[in-house]
């Protein structure tokens, strides 16, 4: 009896594979993700952020809206305190 299903997630044949550049590294998700999802899925608290999409800088208040999809490029650099 042939395996049904192999190769693909929970053998769903209809999950819809994203590819996007995430700091310069190719990252495939199930389908459009908001940012605060992909973020809080890093592990990342969205306020110690800044996020580059497509080449704009996103202000913080417009993450809640943002979505990445299919071919974006997105760079997310962590704030970092201290001094001499």
């Amino acid at each position: 009896m042939p395996r049904r299903g192999r190769g693909r997630l929970c053998g769903d044949w209809n999950v819809r594979l994203i590819a996007l550049q995430v700091n310069g590294k190719r990252v495939e998700l199930e389908g459009p993700t908001a940012l605060p999802a992909y973020l809080a899925e890093l592990g990342v608290n969205p306020r110690s952020v800044a996020v580059e999409h497509n080449g704009s800088i996103i202000e913080r208040a417009a993450y809640d809206s943002l979505v990445l999809d299919d071919g974006d490029v997105v760079e997310i650099v962590r704030m970092v305190g201290g001094g001499i």
